[in-house]
């Protein structure tokens, strides 16, 4: 299942710092907007899920 940003629970007001926690390099932030999610880099491992003090990254269903 891909990964999607909520829109609503991420604050999109700093640089995301889940970008260098990802092991795969699937995340990318254009300025402070919404961070983005390569379904194609992502490998599912759960970091960014865990680590996101919002809790913004969920699997889509």
């Amino acid at each position: 299942m891909p990964l999607v940003v909520d829109k609503d629970r991420c604050p999109q007001n700093h640089r995301c710092p889940l970008i260098v926690l990802c092991p795969r390099q699937a995340i990318s932030q254009e300025g402070f907007g919404l961070p983005q999610i390569d379904a194609d880099k992502c490998i599912a491992c759960g970091k960014c899920v865990r680590s996101c003090g919002m809790q913004a990254i969920y699997e889509a269903k």
